[in-house]
């Protein structure tokens, strides 16, 4: 079981540019959907021993096998799931649970996303792993939190945007609640328990014992929610949706050029003016009714109606070129495959080659974190359910005869 100090090395090392900043650490992932493996993913990515453990397969040839087998060749799941070992798993049957509490004897840190009375019915909640590691860092993620009358629904991503307000503020004044486009309470769920996890890990190296660290998609989201949540504690104002509009900021919003869409916002008194002069429209500047935030909140239709007839006239590149050269910010809507065409996404790696045993070549979604010295690339490709099941045993020590046995009896 490695220490942060054991982990990270000193920073004019010629030797310490060539490991990963998490190489060392060892992590057991018991996690399934996506707000889970959304945090095993960053420890994986920067160098840590990630055994994931998978559901027992379907016998081959059934449809179930078959069902499994594609979801995890699928463009998801190999997202999801790079950089990682897998064993397959029974944790309902005692012996399967038996080589759980192996991995988990020198294991630094054990991530799961199961509703709690599902872990303590498998007798693998926290107190169950650090009894026999107590330097385990244990991450949990659930719905709604660990207690309480609504701990044990199962908790989905859109529940979450609906229950914590985020869908009250998405879409266009007056229309229903809209759930944003990406599964943003999972990710922000697992990128909150990742940084858990590393504040632990620091703590460990203080204390030497471990910590049960968790967070829920409804903690996470209301996090996010931020100033949105803000103005109602504070001062009890409840925000509405706007579109594509800032709420408070003007102006801010999406506009039509003469060969597509562009974001443009300049939603300061130091910008107002800037974009007024660079559209043509320095009058505007000098409206006192316009002068102040305040003032452009009240009139925002106004402003914006201005703005939309302006820019029809010229090309995207155009106001591009035009606004960003004073300091305003103005850019391109894409669809998906303009954003990897983009000549700036592909300066900074986004997308990040791997080669699967069967799939092939593929890009996947590189980690958005820089380590300078420390090249971002993916070291191996999402592996199939049990694809290691075997090497993970004998380094535990198992016997071919004990490693037989297992599978024979479906525990592996």
């Amino acid at each position: 079981m490695a220490d942060i100090a054991d982990i990270v090395k000193p920073c004019d090392s010629a030797a310490s540019r060539q490991v990963l900043p998490l190489t060392g650490l060892k992590v057991i992932d018991i996690t399934h959907a996506r707000a889970g493996p959304t945090a095993v993913r960053h420890l994986a990515d920067w160098g840590a021993d990630v055994i994931r453990v998978d559901q027992p397969l379907a016998a081959p040839g059934s449809a179930a096998h078959e069902d499994v087998t594609g979801r995890q060749r699928g463009s998801d799941y190999q997202n999801l799931h790079r950089n990682k070992r897998s064993l397959r798993l029974n944790l309902k049957d005692p012996a399967g649970r038996a080589v759980l509490l192996d991995l988990v004897k020198d294991a630094d840190i054990v991530i799961e996303n199961m509703r709690p009375a599902v872990k303590h019915r498998l007798a693998i909640a926290y107190e169950d792993l650090c009894a026999i590691n107590p330097r385990l860092i244990y991450g949990s993620i659930s719905g709604f939190g660990q207690t309480g009358p609504y701990s044990d629904r199962p908790g989905l991503d859109q529940i979450a945007q609906g229950m914590t307000g985020l869908m009250s503020v998405t879409g266009h004044a007056g229309s229903p609640p809209l759930r944003t486009g990406i599964a943003v309470g999972d990710l922000s769920a697992g990128n909150m328990l990742a940084l858990a996890i590393m504040m632990a890990l620091y703590e460990r190296q203080q204390t030497g014992r471990g910590r049960w660290v968790h967070t829920s998609l409804i903690e996470s989201l209301l996090f996010m929610l931020d100033f949105q949540a803000a103005r109602w504690l504070i001062d009890r104002e409840i925000p509405k949706s706007v579109g594509n509009e800032h709420p408070t900021a003007i102006p801010t919003g999406v506009f039509e050029a003469a060969d597509g869409h562009i974001t443009l916002a300049a939603p300061n008194s130091r910008m107002w003016p800037k974009m007024c002069e660079a559209i043509g429209r320095p009058d505007w500047a000098q409206r006192s009714e316009w002068s102040t935030r305040d003032g452009r909140a009240t009139h925002r239709e106004e402003i914006h109606a201005g703005i939309a007839e302006v820019v029809r006239a010229r090309t995207m590149q155009y106001w591009i070129e035009k606004l960003n050269a004073v300091g305003v910010t103005c850019d391109p809507i894409y669809t998906m495959d303009q954003v990897f065409d983009d000549e700036q996404v592909q300066l900074l790696g986004m997308a990040c080659p791997v080669t699967h045993p069967v799939l092939g070549e593929l890009r996947l979604v590189a980690s958005p974190l820089n380590f300078e010295g420390s090249e971002r690339t993916l070291r191996r490709s999402t592996p199939d359910g049990g694809a290691d099941t075997d090497q993970i045993l004998r380094d535990l020590g198992y016997g071919e005869e004990k490693i037989r046995n297992l599978k024979a009896s479906k525990v592996c």
